[in-house]
Formats: structure tokens, sequence, C-alpha cells
């Protein structure tokens, strides 16, 4: 397991699928990814996956579009509609689709009995695909190498590639297709570095 690798990648993908694209955050790595570089220091996937990937990040960044980069993330990450890929590991892992479900629980005492302060911004579940990831980056910087994959394995690897499917289809914005893309080559890689076996949890979403 690369913790670099982790890191890197596991800060953009949990800031874009946590932060606003106008935030300074968001227009930091927009401006990054409008640019066909990164491909070449991204570390997992191989070349056509990720020119695939990146043509749709890019054409969303910089070609208009019906619905803005705004528009898309109010659509898929808030609402109000109903969200067509739920960002919250409960709504996959719990019967009844809740937020703060038992598996948002059983995440928290896993945090809390690691001495992890989940750190984020608005008033939610830690179990938000965001921020885990960057919880996950986090923990690599930290050269945590036990507590990341114990994360993945048993906290976000079981249900996060069901939302990234839900969210490439139900995009209907190149930006988010090319990230789904991204994120689902990124994951699957990470799953495979691990040592430990992804738990098997049923899904309910």
């Amino acid at each position: 397991m690369t913790l670099e690798n982790i890191a890197l990648t596991g800060r953009v993908l949990g800031v874009l699928l946590y932060a606003p694209p106008e935030s300074e955050d968001g227009q930091q790595l927009l401006a990054t990814l409008s640019e066909s570089e990164w491909v070449k220091e991204w570390p997992y996937g191989d070349a056509e996956q990720l020119q695939t990937a990146a043509a749709l990040i890019a054409t969303g960044i910089e070609d208009e579009q019906e619905e803005s980069l705004a528009e898309a993330y109010q659509r898929l990450f808030v609402g109000p509609d109903t969200l067509p890929a739920p960002l919250w590991g409960s709504v996959y892992l719990d019967k009844e689709n809740v937020l703060f479900g038992n598996s948002t629980l059983r995440l928290r005492r896993w945090l809390r009995s690691n001495g992890i302060d989940a750190q984020h911004d608005r008033n939610e579940p830690e179990d938000h695909i965001g921020t885990l990831l960057m919880m996950v980056a986090w923990l690599a910087e930290e050269r945590q190498g036990g507590l990341v994959e114990q994360l993945l394995t048993k906290h976000v690897l079981p249900w996060a590639p069901r939302y990234l499917e839900l969210l490439q289809a139900n995009a209907q914005h190149p930006f988010y297709q090319g990230l789904a893309q991204l994120a689902q080559i990124t994951l699957s890689a990470w799953g495979e570095e691990c040592t430990a076996e992804v738990e098997s949890l049923d899904l309910h979403f």
C-alpha cells in the first residue's frame, strides 16, 4: 500500500465530492484538472481509462453545458430534490436507508476508539463519501497504514462502489461522469492494495 499515492488521490477526490466547485479548494483543483498533464501523475488506472475520465472532466470544466457545474453540484450533492446518488454510507448499508443509521454509529465508534476526529464543515453524518475520502488521505499523510486499511475495508469500500455507480449513471454532466469514473478506478486500486479483504455487507440502495 503506497500511502503517498493514497494521500494525493484521496485528497483530490474527497474535496471534489464534498466542496462546491466555486469554493477555493474546488477552484484550485478545477484549474489543475482542466490541463491534461495531471493524467501522467495519477498513480492508478491504465492510460485508456484515465484519458476517458480526463476527457469528460475537461469537457465539463471548459465547455458550456446546458447545466452549469454549480447547478450540477446542487442537484447531485445538495437538493432540494431527492439525490439520485446519496452521499452517506448508511443509506446503502441500513435497511431503512436512513441517515445516522447503525453503520454510521459503527463508524463513529471506530473513529472514537482510534482517537480520530472527523472534522467537517457541515452538520452531517461522518459517513459522507467526501469526508471519508479526505479522512483516508489524512491518515495516509500521517503514515497510519493500518488505520487506512481498516477504514477502507470496513467503512468505505463495502458501499462506495455502489455510490460511484449511481453517480456515474445519474450525473448527466460530463465533469461528474468523469469524476465518478476516476474515483471508481482509484478505489478499485486501493482495494487491490489492501492486505485484508473488503467486508461483504448487504446493500439496500
